[in-house]
């Protein structure tokens, strides 16, 4: 009963997303809030399925002759191919989001929806990685991947484990989200940009700050050389009278 009333529910954004993309609007970007796509890896997919579907229509309507089973298939080929266009519309309509708080949604589609607090967010960083499986996946370790294309670009760790609901309306938790974000750096960018400061740091005190070197002086204000005294300043030095005897005629004898 829980499954089949999650898949109803998918149904129902799945159509409200349709008459968004055709309005060509986003579902809870607020503002301040910067969107960040992540459709890019499976949107050639998606419309090549879309092909085939339609392809598959014609091919059956000329090739089965049986009206009853004809309308039969002709339902589940359409109803195939507004389930493909449903999940696109679903992935461009409801993008990850950076808060203007900084915390950050991230989704895929109308499947998935995880909101982690600025103050759950330890750090983020540009990560790419090619996960095996379905496209949420939570790993026994605490880590969450929700890939696109088997891929994700951004790992999200967390300061403690946040709550979600799998598609399939079980509850889980994770300590590591890994994301993909078809322009990564800029969404690492917008989380640490945004990050909240923490509200306990405070200014170290005075005494413990290193005093600031002296300004240099310049050579123009470099104090002047104390000026030598002049020959007039300064004292003459006494002159001494030589006292002198009577003049000697030299010794001949030596």
């Amino acid at each position: 009963m829980r499954v089949l009333r999650r898949l109803c529910v998918h149904e129902l954004r799945g159509f409200a997303s349709l008459g968004l993309w055709v309005a060509r609007r986003r579902h809870g970007v607020g503002a301040g809030a910067r969107p960040a796509a992540y459709t890019g890896p499976q949107t050639a997919m998606l419309f090549g399925f879309a092909f085939v579907a339609v392809a598959e229509t014609v091919v059956l309507a000329l090739v089965v002759p049986w009206p009853v089973v004809h309308a039969a298939l002709l339902f589940v080929d359409v109803y195939t191919v507004v389930q493909i266009v449903a999940l696109h519309a679903g992935c461009v309509t409801r993008p990850h989001v950076v808060g203007a708080d900084g915390s950050l949604r991230v989704r895929y589609g109308q499947y998935l929806d995880v909101t982690i607090p600025a103050v759950g967010i330890r750090s983020a960083r540009v990560d790419r990685r090619y996960p095996e499986g379905r496209t949420v996946r939570v790993h026994d370790d605490g880590s969450l991947d929700v890939a696109v294309g088997h891929q994700t670009t951004v790992t999200v760790e967390l300061t403690r484990p946040v709550a979600f609901v799998r598609p399939l309306g079980l509850r889980a938790h994770a300590r590591v989200v890994r994301l993909h974000a078809d322009d990564p750096r800029a969404l690492v960018d917008a989380l640490t940009r945004q990050r909240p400061v923490d509200p306990t740091a405070q200014e170290p005190p005075a005494a413990l700050k290193s005093p600031a070197p002296p300004a240099s002086r310049t050579p123009l204000e470099s104090p002047a050389a104390p000026e030598s005294r002049t020959a007039q300043e300064s004292p003459a030095p006494a002159l001494k009278r030589e006292r002198k005897g009577p003049v000697r005629a030299p010794d001949p004898l030596g």
